[in-house]
């Protein structure tokens, strides 16, 4: 997203993916009405919706045998009162459709950064693996967004403030026809809890897990897996679970750069600041970072002058809502998850989620903090035409290291 909103605004980009294409497992999967409204400034929202997608109006679960409703997204200010179900890869598919329309834009993809090229104590670009050559790419500016476990950020030897999760993820997926979609998108019974994420003809589902206990629970074996899940998700089986291979673990972070910059280098997304699934905002606060670093640093990337001053910039606007975030997503992982897993009684609905259910407009209260988040970005930058560019710096290092 930085790097179309950047091409977009007239600045050369060169945007490095290390997979051959777009088709992984993914599962930040949720767009929300924030990021559909940026991508509606930018007229890319009939299109988006066009690809395959569904909508998320209310946010419903079940705690123990009661049924709650916790958000309700149908009153936002924003064009799509809903969040998004969309694969990550069509979202990255349309994004890298629209840039390569202009031709300050270029992909390289099975293009890996792995190194970050200085002079002193300045960034001017990457050392990258495409197949088996190894590029000199040099940059006005490089923005790490790598994610959490950001290769660049650990050449750069920025310092990490580690915030803690008593938590882990354990992932897979569940059949499910159209007529069979559940009303919960997730179940908290005894010491469990359990996330359901429909997604047209499957479920993706989330089993939230003390921190470490992964191998632990795999160590029971397939069937009691089996069993676990088809208990809480209310179904007579779950033998669409072939191997414990099919379970795939996040191991749950919650961290932040103290300083998310260098003279020539900025980190967005993930790689700046880690977040826990919780409430699916990951994706969306990367794309509001994207868009708060066009806005910023377009108008100096195009003077070809990049201060330090313009990255704290980025980072001084970016870090508000991200405190906001994290704070939110530890009150939540502390005070309601962790207590849940540590018990094995069954969970009482809280006095607040019961005044919730009772005065429906405060449902209004969450969804607006999940879907349009603390900060939401504008597009400012101001699209600009201009004639292909010369040569770019992009050459083969005078020979290969041994």
């Amino acid at each position: 997203m930085s790097g179309y909103l950047l091409a977009r605004g007239g600045i050369d980009v060169i945007v490095l993916e290390k997979h051959a294409d777009f088709l992984r497992d993914f599962r930040g999967d949720t767009i929300h009405p924030s990021t559909m409204e940026v991508l509606a400034e930018l007229g890319l929202l009939e299109r988006f919706l066009a690809r395959p997608h569904q909508e998320l109006r209310y946010a419903e679960g079940e705690l123990g045998q009661e049924s709650v409703r916790m958000a309700d997204f149908t009153h936002l200010p924003t064009r799509c009162k809903f969040i998004g179900m969309m694969p990550q890869w069509e979202f990255l598919d349309l994004l890298a459709e629209e840039a390569r329309r202009y031709t300050t834009f270029r992909l390289l993809m099975q293009t890996e950064a792995v190194e970050l090229l200085t002079e002193g104590q300045r960034t001017i670009g990457v050392q990258a693996h495409s197949g088996s050559q190894l590029l000199r790419i040099n940059a006005a500016l490089t923005i790490g967004a790598d994610g959490r476990h950001s290769r660049l950020r650990a050449c750069a030897g920025l310092q990490v403030s580690d915030l803690g999760a008593p938590i882990d993820v354990l992932w897979f997926k569940l059949a499910c026809g159209a007529d069979e979609r559940p009303a919960a998108l997730g179940r908290i019974a005894a010491g469990q809890v359990l996330v359901m994420l429909y997604r047209g003809d499957y479920l993706q589902c989330a089993l939230v897990i003390p921190k470490g206990m992964a191998e632990q629970i795999k160590a029971q074996g397939l069937e009691a897996f089996r069993a676990r899940v088809a208990q809480l998700a209310g179904r007579t089986s779950a033998n669409e679970i072939r191997s414990l291979e099919d379970v795939k673990l996040l191991t749950v972070r919650i961290d932040r750069l103290q300083r998310w910059y260098k003279p020539g280098l900025l980190f967005i997304g993930d790689a700046a600041h880690a977040m826990s699934p919780i409430g699916g905002v990951g994706i969306n606060l990367a794309i509001q970072d994207a868009v708060a670093t066009a806005n910023i640093l377009a108008e100096p990337l195009l003077r070809g002058a990049v201060r330090a001053a313009d990255l704290h910039a980025v980072q001084q606007r970016r870090m508000f809502p991200t405190r906001a975030t994290q704070a939110m997503q530890l009150a939540i992982q502390n005070y309601i998850l962790g207590p849940v897993l540590a018990s094995g009684a069954t969970p009482r609905v809280p006095g607040v989620v019961r005044l919730m259910q009772a005065l429906p407009f405060l449902q209004r209260i969450p969804a607006r903090v999940i879907g349009m988040g603390f900060r939401p970005e504008h597009v400012h930058v101001h699209l600009r035409e201009r004639q292909p560019p010369g040569a770019r710096s992009l050459s083969p290092p005078p020979s290969l290291p041994g």
